[in-house]
């Protein structure tokens, strides 16, 4: 009977034992799965989702300072005491390690500060939805600047950058849409541009929009809407003249006594600025006919004697 007794209570304590074993396990397993999956939280980065937008332009320190030289050095020698470098690293600090959907106005500050310039009184020239057009009149017409003509807007276009919190801080794959997230890298830094822009202007200012556009000519949310418009400023501005261009070949959705323009004049004339607006601005459709010449909406391009 006692050998049989201690028997029982070894059995006892070595199910014990192992019952301590198999707990003490799956406690270990339990704290491993879990520094796992945390750790597995942690490098998860922006990169890692899949964006809609196009990645990083590939060598962008190369064309960020490559447009930089040739604006301040080429373009415009007046603006040669510009620091392309420290413009390089101002635009790549406001970036570089950050979740491409957190980027703030703070962020761009110091870059706005360095490639800022003053642009000359009547020379603005504002658009929307009709990119291509007044970018080949500014081309032919020196007298007219559009965002993109100057230093921020010219080494801004069409490029593209957003930063990842991991290594190498820089995302080529892609970026995200502002329909992903507002805060984004390329919607803050146009807005902050677009602003400026609008804050320098002074004398006369024009207005290119696309009178072919079925949903109108002028739309509130767009940047010269919902930011241009509201930072030009009344002491300075003397008039806003508009210029609704039709497509050649294109439909003549609306005109200058059109439902959107005229809530455009609306918000202009609140503001105390005097406004004119002009169908089909003679020397911009002139320009349209050069690639169109045989066109029938080109005849009117034509003097007949």
């Amino acid at each position: 009977m006692p050998f049989q007794q201690g028997s029982a209570r070894t059995r006892q304590r070595t199910v014990l034992l192992v019952g301590i074993v198999v707990l003490l396990a799956a406690l270990v397993l339990a704290v491993v799965l879990a520094s796992l999956l945390t750790h597995g939280k942690q490098e998860v980065s922006p990169k890692m989702l899949k964006w809609k937008d196009r990645g990083t332009t590939k060598n962008l320190q190369e064309v960020i300072l490559g447009r930089c030289y040739n604006y301040v050095m080429a373009r415009y020698p007046e603006l040669g005491d510009k620091d392309c470098l420290k413009i390089w690293e101002s635009l790549k600090h406001a970036f570089i390690y950050k979740n491409p959907c957190n980027i703030t106005s703070e962020d761009y500050e110091p870059l706005m500060e360095l490639a800022s310039h003053p642009i000359s009184c009547n020379k603005s020239l504002f658009w929307s939805k009709t990119s291509d057009l007044v970018h080949r009149y500014t081309k032919s017409n020196q007298n007219f600047l559009t965002l993109e003509d100057t230093l921020l807007g010219y080494m801004a276009d069409r490029v593209s950058w957003c930063g990842d919190p991991s290594a190498p801080g820089i995302n080529y794959e892609s970026c995200p849409k502002r329909s992903e997230c507002e805060s984004n890298p390329s919607s803050v830094f146009w807005k902050m541009a677009s602003k400026m822009f609008a804050e320098s202007a002074c004398g006369v200012v024009q207005v290119m929009l696309n009178g072919s556009v079925e949903a109108g000519a002028f739309r509130n949310s767009s940047i010269f809407g919902s930011i241009e418009i509201l930072n030009l400023n009344p002491d300075k501005v003397s008039a806003v003249h508009i210029w609704l261009m039709h497509d050649i070949g294109g439909p003549h959705s609306e005109s200058c006594s059109g439902h959107s323009i005229q809530s455009l004049k609306t918000i202009l004339e609140e503001r105390n600025f005097k406004i004119t607006c002009e169908d089909n601005y003679r020397p911009v459709q002139l320009l349209q006919c050069v690639h169109n010449p045989d066109h029938r909406d080109c005849r009117l391009c034509t003097n007949t004697t």
